[in-house]
Parts: C-alpha cells; sequence; structure tokens
C-alpha cells in the first residue's frame, strides 16, 4: 500500500477530541505507517504493517481504535498484545495521552510482575482498552476475569519479538479465545515463517503496509545525548551552550509555542536567536532564515515541520530539545548539519522515560549515541573567565580608553584607594548577569545516579510500618510542606512508586522528600516548601502507576 504525501491527521477523519490532542502534544502531520495505517482501520480492514521500532506505530493503532470507542460501554473493546511490560506500560500510557478529552475512557495495562488483585479490582470496575503480555492475559482468560466476548480489535505489536521470546503459540492460544468477527492489526519489524502463518490464519484480507527505513546517518555528525529531566532542561541547555563552541544552532521543539517560549528564554540569556515555525508567514519564515545565514542570529529554535528544507551552511549544531515522535523525524533533524562534507554535532535531551526511543534511534541510524555529561560548574566559571578576559583585551586594542584612563585616575586619588581595587569593583558590577563564579549544579536524573553511583544499593527507600514510612538517608534541613497526590493503595501505589517519579521528574533529591502517607485513594507526601509553579504543573501531569499525580498543596503549614 502507498503511503499519502503531505497527508495531515485533520485530513484522516479523527474526531475533534483526537485532533486536539494531537495539536496539544505538537504531531503536526503523520509519519509514514501513520498515514497508511490509520484509514484502513477507521475503515474496519486488518492490516498487516511491517515497520521498525520508533516509527510511530503505537499511534498509528492507538488513535483509529479510540476513534471507534463506545464509551458507555465499560468492557473490553480493544486489545493489545505486547511482548514486554516496558511496551505494555509505554502503551497504555499513549492511549492514555491519546484520550485525554474523551471522559469515561479507561485503559488497563495488565502484566507480570504486578499484584494481580490490583489487575482483578481494576478488570471489575471495566477498562475499554486492555494492553498486556501474553501470560498474564492468558492467566486472566482462566481466571475468567477477562472476557473477550465483546471485543472489537486486536492487536499484536512486535509480533516478530513475541516470535523471537516463545511467545507466539501463547498469542494464537489467546486469537482463538477472540470473536471470529474482530478487526486485527498485527505490526511486525520482519516477517518470519511463524509470524507470516498467524497472519495467513487469523487476518482477514489484511491490507499490508511496508514502510521501509529511509534513515541513514550522516557520518560525519558526531551523535549524543544527555540525560537531564524536564525541569533542568533549560539550563542544561544554556550550559551545553556555553562550553561547546558553535556557529549556528538549531534547536528543536516540540510545539509551536514552545519554540517561542524557549527563543524567548534564550534571549534573556544572551543568545541571539528567534523560533521558526508554521504559525510564522513564510516572509518572516525566509528573514529568519536569512538572519541566521548572515549571523546575525545565531539559535534558531524550530519545529519538525518549519526547518524542513532549511540548508544553512553555518550550522554547527543541532539540539534536540524535545525527543521526536519517531525515528525518520530524527535522521530529518540531524541533517541540517554536517552537510557537503562538514563535520556537525547533534546533541539529544533524553528523560529515563524515553529509553525505548533512544535504542530505535540508534538500531535506526546503525551509530550509537555517546552519553554527554553536562560540564560541572567549575568548567563554565572557568570559560566565563577566559571570555571576560578576551572580552578586556578586544576592548583595549580597539577603543580609545584616555577618558576612562583618567577617570579611574581621578576616583582612586580621591578615595585614596589603589587601581586594582576600583578594577575589580568594576569586575563585579560588569559580571552581575553572568556570575563568574558558577556555582548552580544540575542534579542528574535518578537513573543516571544509579547507574553511577554502587552506594546507592543501601539508599534505597524502606517500607517501614504499614508500608507508609521510609527511614530517611540523612536528615533534610530545608523547610517542607505536605502535598497531596490523587494516587494511594487502591492503584497499587508504594512510597518507592511516589519517590521514584518525583525524583526523576522535577530532579528533587530523594534526601528532600519527607514522610509519605499512603491513603486508599490519594497520598500525601513532604516536599521542600515553596516550589516552582512551573514545576508543579509538570508533577500534576507525572503519571504513577499509570494514573496521574495531580499533585496539589494539602491543608496544613510548614514542617522542618
Amino acid at each position: 500500500m502507498t503511503t499519502p504525501e503531505n497527508a495531515s491527521f485533520a485530513d484522516l477523519a479523527l474526531s475533534a477530541p483526537l485532533l486536539k490532542v494531537l495539536q496539544e502534544v505538537g504531531y503536526e502531520s503523520p509519519s509514514p505507517i501513520q498515514a497508511a495505517s490509520i484509514p484502513a482501520l477507521l475503515e474496519g480492514n486488518d492490516i498487516l504493517g511491517m515497520a521498525q521500532t520508533g516509527t510511530g506505530k503505537t499511534a498509528a493503532f492507538a488513535l483509529p481504535m479510540l476513534n471507534k470507542i463506545d464509551l458507555k460501554k465499560k468492557h473490553p473493546q480493544v486489545l493489545v498484545l505486547a511482548p514486554t511490560r516496558e511496551l505494555a506500560i509505554q502503551v497504555a500510557e499513549a492511549f492514555q495521552v491519546y484520550a485525554r478529552h474523551m471522559p469515561g475512557f479507561h485503559v488497563l495495562p495488565i502484566y507480570g510482575g504486578q499484584s494481580i488483585d490490583i489487575q482483578l479490582k481494576h478488570l471489575r470496575r471495566g477498562a475499554q482498552v486492555v494492553v498486556g503480555t501474553p501470560g498474564r492475559v492468558m492467566d486472566h482468560l482462566r481466571r475468567k476475569s477477562l472476557s473477550l466476548e465483546k471485543l472489537d480489535s486486536f492487536v499484536l505489536d512486535e509480533a516478530d519479538e513475541m516470535l523471537r521470546m516463545g511467545f507466539i503459540e501463547d498469542v494464537e492460544w489467546i486469537l482463538e479465545h477472540a470473536p471470529k468477527q474482530r478487526q486485527v492489526a498485527l505490526f511486525s519489524a520482519t516477517m518470519p515463517a511463524a509470524i507470516k502463518k498467524v497472519t495467513q490464519k487469523y487476518l482477514n484480507n489484511p491490507v499490508e503496509i511496508k514502510i521501509k527505513s529511509k534513515t541513514t546517518t550522516v557520518e560525519n555528525i558526531d551523535q549524543r545525548y544527555i540525560q537531564v529531566t524536564p525541569r533542568f532542561k533549560i539550563d542544561a541547555l544554556t550550559r551545553i551552550l556555553e562550553s561547546e563552541p558553535f556557529d549556528g544552532v538549531i534547536i528543536f521543539a516540540r510545539t509551536k509555542t514552545a519554540t517561542v517560549e524557549l527563543a524567548e528564554k534564550l534571549e534573556a540569556r544572551g543568545y541571539a536567536s528567534s523560533a521558526l515555525n508554521g504559525d510564522m508567514s513564510q516572509q518572516l519564515r525566509e528573514r529568519t532564515i536569512n538572519n541566521l545565514k548572515k549571523s546575525k542570529i545565531d539559535i534558531v529554535v524550530a519545529t519538525d515541520v518549519a526547518a524542513r528544507g532549511i540548508d544553512v551552511s553555518r550550522i554547527t549544531h543541532v539540539i534536540n530539545y524535545d525527543m521526536p515522535h519517531d525515528t525518520e523525524s530524527y535522521v530529518h533533524r540531524i541533517g541540517r548539519t554536517g552537510r557537503a562534507g562538514r563535520t556537525g554535532t547533534a546533541i539529544l535531551f533524553s528523560s529515563p522515560r524515553e529509553r525505548r526511543m533512544l535504542f530505535a534511534i540508534e538500531k535506526a541510524t546503525k551509530a550509537p549515541l555517546k552519553e554527554m555529561q553536562l560540564p560541572c560548574a567549575e568548567t563554565i566559571a572557568s570559560k566565563r573567565v577566559e571570555q571576560f578576559k578576551q572580552t578586556i583585551t578586544d576592548t583595549m586594542e580597539s577603543v580609545d580608553l584616555t577618558f576612562f584612563t583618567q577617570l579611574v585616575d581621578e576616583y582612586t586619588q580621591s578615595q585614596d584607594i589603589s587601581a586594582h581595587e576600583a578594577a575589580a569593583a568594576l569586575v563585579y558590577l560588569c559580571q552581575k548577569d553572568r556570575p563568574l563564579q558558577y556555582k548552580e549544579e544540575i542534579p542528574a536524573p535518578r537513573e543516571s545516579r544509579e547507574r553511577n553511583s554502587h552506594s546507592n544499593r543501601n539508599e534505597r527507600p524502606s517500607r517501614g510500618e504499614r508500608g507508609e514510612r521510609r527511614p530517611r538517608r540523612q536528615q533534610s534541613d530545608v523547610a517542607l510542606t505536605t502535598y497531596r497526590i490523587e494516587v494511594g493503595r487502591d492503584q497499587g501505589v508504594t512510597p518507592r512508586d511516589i519517590v521514584g517519579a518525583i525524583a526523576n521528574e522535577a530532579g528533587i533529591d530523594s534526601q528532600h522528600i519527607g514522610h509519605i502517607k499512603l491513603h486508599n485513594d490519594f497520598s500525601t507526601v513532604d516536599l521542600p516548601a515553596g516550589m516552582p509553579k512551573d514545576m508543579l504543573q509538570h508533577l500534576k501531569r507525572v503519571r504513577i502507576r499509570n494514573n496521574p499525580m495531580r499533585i496539589s498543596l494539602d491543608q496544613g503549614g510548614f514542617k522542618k
């Protein structure tokens, strides 16, 4: 099946709530697998999709499935089988995001390693979409806690991986328990004989969609990634720009709004930058690109669509501030540098939750991404001092300082101080907005800290009485206040889940996370007082065991 060229999501007959979410999360146009799969699934066809991980497969089946969901019915209408618990959780989270404007929608991930009692409770409450690993789905079918009698659609994600892991017989067993009249979507990167046999037996005249990978990496691009939590991304970006020698830079953000906000923040930090997005007129877009070519600006913050076709020879760096939605977008992005035999650098910002896409990019580009560490505060301070000294040298060589020399002489004589003391005071005044004694530290993501420190094995939070307390490893002298989060025992949450989510997403050191108390449908946690509003807004959307945290200030006062 051929894929439509220049298609938009608005062309794919998706409902208004789904189109609204796609705009909010920054999806500007469908990937090839999405453009081909969504219409076929909306028409009720079975499909056989051959595409690599990282091509946008999840949206390719989740969006049309959600489009057909009957929210009044609480029984399973869609079953997605995934080979691993990690993928099952990821797919369930994607369904939840896409359905945020569909009140009454419920998705349930079921997999081994999670309490089956929790899953039984949620299955009794009802879910329109179930995402699970074969073994745990079989377990629930045998217990009759999961019924597929009214199932409308069946998705097999990464079928060749399930074959490799020995699940293919389990998959066939589950298919036998599904209604004969149901839609099946099978996705596989390869088509071994066993998978082909499944398609012939269980799919009805499937539409075949084959997406050839066009992802090849330019050899002269140095590809790196850095792990950083969302809260510290702007500080990490600033530090990279201070330490990396660059000429022109394109920074990729996911949404149009983000391009404007990020460009403004960089301008405030002294960088000549401009946004580039689809809301700009063609004339303004061309002017921005010409300004980049003529060195009137050094940094452009762009969306994927707006940056297409940019060919500016002075671009030395491409920075993926937001993770691309698929591997093809990544390759298009980094192709803006390293052209015509020149060398270039591509840096990718990644959070611990985005590891799967990181691995997919490495597989698609056939090249490992080297992990980079942020330059330490001492390195930044040293570079600032060097630049300041060079500025002084350049000024002395190019400016007539006679008047200013006389002014300094008059001042030092009248105040009976040395010229050194006066110069030191002037240096202090000049550098207040960009301190030469740079001390700010950015905490590493929790995953990175644990990988680099063996001592953390003995520092993990442990359950105390009734699983509600955890010992402090070190007494914090930070003022704390109590916050309420809308997850608790009913959702299977543990104190460790809460600590991990907050430490990972907000970058708060676990020693500054205080007492945690679990209730049935909510919990309270003591956190540093006066947390920034943007951090709280971000934490509200963070999910713990597939449930939004929705953090808010609890009733009560400050604690010490």
